[in-house]
């Protein structure tokens, strides 16, 4: 295999741990816990399971002897960049409790589990993956493990091979899945434990014991540098308005993080779109005020930050998609016999008055992407639109009218931009390399102590990685009842951006300046070399919030 220089080089970086768990760690029980909501609810569906202490691990100079074990891990769903560090932690956390110890990974997700898919990783293929981004090593897979055949069939080749604990690596649907697996192996008494770990780059997977989900880090430092590139540009041409969208469906944590380490002229944040019950047309508004404000300052130029998942927040979008996915489904058959260029005012027609002027308004292209492309469950799928595009069109119509009035003088020129892939699989920061290796030790750590329905948990994460606190917390403590598909399930609590938080107040404090000035930051690239304050600095997220 080819390597680039940074890859040769990386493999060399010794990720730093908390100091708890450099030499014999021992597990403080701390209170009993209880989960963010439905607790009735929770309780009774996790009655092994539920209620258990936080734990806290703490060096020892007792010694102790562990047996070997057989280990099992799984990457569960979309990647995110650190993923091969948990691994490499855990690796090395069990072969340091017992050099007899072994590690199976489980290929192309849970669905590995089920389909006893496996390989070993043994040292020289963990020594390939150190400190790189990416799954690759064995892959993920988006399989959901909810059956209790799947649970069994899983069992069977745990027991073949003698594994004793399963670390899922995943996000919250995927941790979720461990909660449930790890109830139904304890109420069975199978004698394996589940543990899971906190990935998602969109950063929704985080509470008081979860700072930050792994991942996070570095996908917004990998988005920063590209716009903050595109910013160059854009002030260097001085003739185009970049619209840029950015990955995140549920929540707005990577656009704000960007936003602040940017300072992009303008950013919309969806849970305050939500919040503030805004229109479609209340944005584009806000937007083309901001572009005609500028271009009389003889600016025509700008960037703005877009969330993926913007669309879904717009109360009256939610609306009109709600209406559409039901009319569409009664009248499949009617609206397939219905001429392509009749289609459009066939469903205006149809809809109630708000929601048909509010089809009317949009772009050809979003309108019929809204009435044609369905997921299989018959709903629109929303991550297709492109809400870059959309916001520009509908901007430069607004512009065009305000010309014929006499309100804007000015030129608009859009370029489009999304970016979500690019980030996923980057090299870890040394803040993702550290906190993932500390995940996956941790969880090691877990495992020696005999836990199980945890997730394990790495604190005080702005402090150098010395003072991290390492321990585990009960994955039920998150969850309350949501309804998926029709019916109540319980899942992990997704953390959304929260406007009285200190991230959002610092950016809300500037953006009208950032608006029109232009005071443009460029990060640059991810150092991995040289002062520890470029090298190992954490979100601007997790400054605000721990405020340090």
């Amino acid at each position: 295999m080819t390597k680039s220089a940074l890859q040769i080089a990386r493999a060399a970086y010794q990720p730093k741990l908390p100091k708890a768990l450099k030499g014999t760690v021992k597990a403080a029980e701390g209170a009993a816990t209880q989960s963010v909501a439905n607790q009735e609810e929770i309780k009774k569906l996790f009655p092994n399971t539920y209620g258990m202490p936080l734990i806290k691990f703490e060096t020892t100079d007792e010694a102790a002897n562990f047996p070997a074990m057989n280990v099992g891990v799984i990457l569960s769903g979309g990647q995110a960049p650190g993923g091969h560090n948990v691994i490499s932690g855990i690796f090395d956390g069990i072969k340091k409790l017992n050099k007899d110890s072994k590690l199976y990974g489980f290929i192309l997700g849970p669905g590995g589990l089920v389909d006893h898919n496996y390989m070993e990783l043994t040292a020289d293929i963990i020594d390939e993956y150190r400190n790189t981004g990416g799954f690759d090593i064995i892959g993920s897979g988006r399989t959901k493990l909810e059956k209790e055949e799947q649970f069994e069939k899983g069992y069977e080749i745990l027991k073949e091979l003698n594994i004793k604990a399963l670390v899922i690596i995943g996000g919250d649907d995927s941790n979720t899945n461990a909660c449930v697996l790890a109830e139904y192996y304890a109420a069975k008494k199978y004698g394996v434990q589940v543990i899971g770990c906190p990935k998602t780059i969109d950063g929704d997977l985080k509470n008081d014991m979860i700072e930050t989900s792994f991942g996070f880090d570095t996908a917004c430092k990998t988005y920063s540098e590209v716009i903050g590139n595109i910013q160059r540009d854009c002030n260097s041409a001085r003739k185009y308005w970049h619209f840029i969208k950015l990955m995140g469906r549920s929540a707005s944590h990577i656009a704000l993080e960007c936003a602040l380490q940017v300072q992009p002229n303008m950013c919309i944040i969806s849970e305050e779109v939500e919040a503030k019950d805004m229109s479609l047309d209340d944005i584009v508004t806000n937007i083309a005020r901001v572009v005609a404000d500028r271009a009389a300052q003889g600016n025509n130029f700008g960037t703005v930050l877009i969330p993926e998942g913007l669309v879904e927040f717009i109360p009256a979008m939610k609306r009109l998609i709600a209406e559409l996915n039901d009319f569409l489904a009664a009248n499949a058959e009617e609206f397939s016999q219905i001429k392509k260029s009749h289609q459009r005012d066939y469903i205006i027609r149809k809809l109630s008055p708000e929601n048909a002027a509010i089809y009317a308004s949009l772009p050809e292209g979003v309108a019929r992407q809204l009435s044609l492309d369905r997921d299989p469950h018959g709903n629109v799928q929303v991550s297709l639109i492109e809400t870059e595009k959309l916001l520009s069109e509908m901007v430069g119509t607004k512009l065009a009218q305000w010309k014929e009035e006499g309100k804007y003088v000015g030129k608009f020129a859009a370029q489009h931009h999304f970016f979500g892939y690019e980030g996923r699989c980057a090299a870890p920061s040394n803040f993702d390399a550290d906190y993932c290796y500390s995940l996956g030790y941790a969880a090691s750590a877990l495992i020696a102590n005999g836990k199980t329905g945890y997730m394990s948990s790495v604190r005080n994460t702005t402090a150098p990685a010395d003072e991290w606190i390492a321990g585990g917390v009960p994955i039920t403590m998150m969850m309350n009842m949501e309804r998926r598909h029709g019916e109540m399930k319980p899942v992990i609590q997704k953390a959304l951006v929260k406007l009285d938080g200190a991230p959002f107040k610092a950016f809300a404090a500037q953006r009208e300046r950032w608006a029109m000035e232009t005071d443009y930051v460029y990060p640059g690239p991810i150092q991995y070399f040289g002062p520890t304050e470029v090298c190992d600095e954490p979100t601007k997220t997790l400054q605000l919030e721990q405020a340090k």
